[in-house]
């Protein structure tokens, strides 16, 4: 395996220096994972377009997608970075865990959002009927649906820089769950 340390400012190129610098402003910090990507010229400012890009999504939304992503793709650094954010978004420890695990006990809505999640994930993109249905029945729409699936194709995209580079998780590491 190719050994990937976290580039440093100086070792970017002047437009991901700039990036590092927004950062720094708006986080407090450049996670490893971002740095990383700043290796190539181009793809840091690319993914971070993508990543921020409008939504009909909430936040917790969000976050329900990139923790079940992240659990099923095995990607410690995005589990630990996403119980993190997934706190400051409202979600309990308790809940973290249950998404984790590809359901959500106290609320119909998001429970269908991580077991349509998961499906699309485990499946490549073929999820059986009632799944699909169960989804829309919790009131999301056919534009909700193609914007889970963007924000899953975000998610798979860090858990696989990860999974390959295995740069130092910065974040206060995700407990071990397994699924159900």
């Amino acid at each position: 395996m190719a050994n990937f340390n976290v580039p440093k400012k100086e070792e970017v190129s002047v437009n991901n220096q700039q990036i590092f610098d927004s950062l720094k402003k708006t986080i407090g910090f450049v996670p490893n994972l971002y740095a990383t990507i700043a290796y190539s010229d181009t793809a840091l400012g690319n993914y971070l377009q993508f990543q921020n890009a409008k939504t009909s999504l909430s936040k917790k939304e969000k976050e329900v997608i990139n923790l079940i992503v992240s659990q099923l793709n095995n990607c410690r650094y995005c589990l630990s970075a996403h119980t993190a954010i997934g706190k400051m978004n409202g979600f309990t420890d308790e809940q973290i865990l249950e998404l984790r695990q590809g359901y959500f006990s106290s609320n119909e809505k998001y429970d269908a959002l991580v077991k349509l999640s998961k499906a699309i994930t485990l499946n490549k993109g073929k999820v059986d009927n009632t799944v699909l249905d169960n989804f829309f029945k919790a009131g999301y729409t056919k534009g909700n649906l193609v914007d889970v699936i963007v924000s899953i194709g975000d998610k798979v995209i860090m858990n696989y820089l990860h999974n390959l580079t295995q740069v130092e998780i910065d974040f206060p590491l995700a407990k071990d769950v397994s699924l159900q």
